[in-house]
């Protein structure tokens, strides 16, 4: 199972991850990979500077925008299009 972390410590949350939260959601559901992949938050984990910051599989995605979102989702759960 893929497993997706979106920190939402406050630094995060404010600076983009409360809406990539919910992108994250509806890519999920969109994609039909409600059974294969798991969505979970985090609290800070010190990378704030580098914010919003989301986990894949254990690799930190920083800088993650709602414009870049899809594609570090892409990436990150290796689909294609």
């Amino acid at each position: 199972m893929d497993i997706i972390t979106v920190c939402m410590g406050s630094s995060c949350f404010s600076r983009g991850n409360s809406l990539n939260a919910e992108l994250v959601r509806q890519f999920i559901k969109e994609h039909n990979l409600e059974n294969t992949v798991k969505v979970q938050g985090c609290l800070c984990r010190g990378l704030c500077k580098h914010g919003p910051n989301i986990e894949i599989n254990g690799k930190i995605y920083n800088q993650v925008s709602s414009e870049t979102l899809e594609q570090v989702l892409m990436e990150g759960l290796e689909l294609t299009k």
